[in-house]
């Protein structure tokens, strides 16, 4: 599935963060609560480790998909497959909730 997306999006590509999310740092974490009618889907709480928090934070609707896997390996220290890898599959479920775009 992660080639399915890159297929269709690709490298290039520019994402933002779904304005009908709110977000909340605790520590190396992130919770994301998606809201829906103004009022907090409690039970679609989404809760990222320390990479997903910031691949999150790379998600500005300026960087590419690209500049957010060179982030990654330069940040963690990881080989480029597995940075893309990780970032592939972030954005894919990400995209299933519609909490990037």
């Amino acid at each position: 599935m992660v080639d399915n997306w890159n297929a269709m999006a690709g490298l290039k590509s520019i994402l933002s963060q779904s304005a009908s999310v709110v977000t909340r740092k605790t520590g190396n974490e992130y919770v994301l609560v998606p809201i829906t009618n103004n009022i907090a889907d409690m039970n679609s709480v989404y809760t990222l480790n320390e990479t997903g928090a910031f691949i999150w934070e790379q998600i500005d609707g300026k960087r590419s998909v690209e500049d957010i896997i060179i982030e990654l390996t330069n940040e963690y220290d990881i080989d480029k497959q597995n940075a893309e890898s990780d970032v592939f599959t972030f954005i894919e479920n990400m995209s299933k909730y519609l909490i990037i775009h």
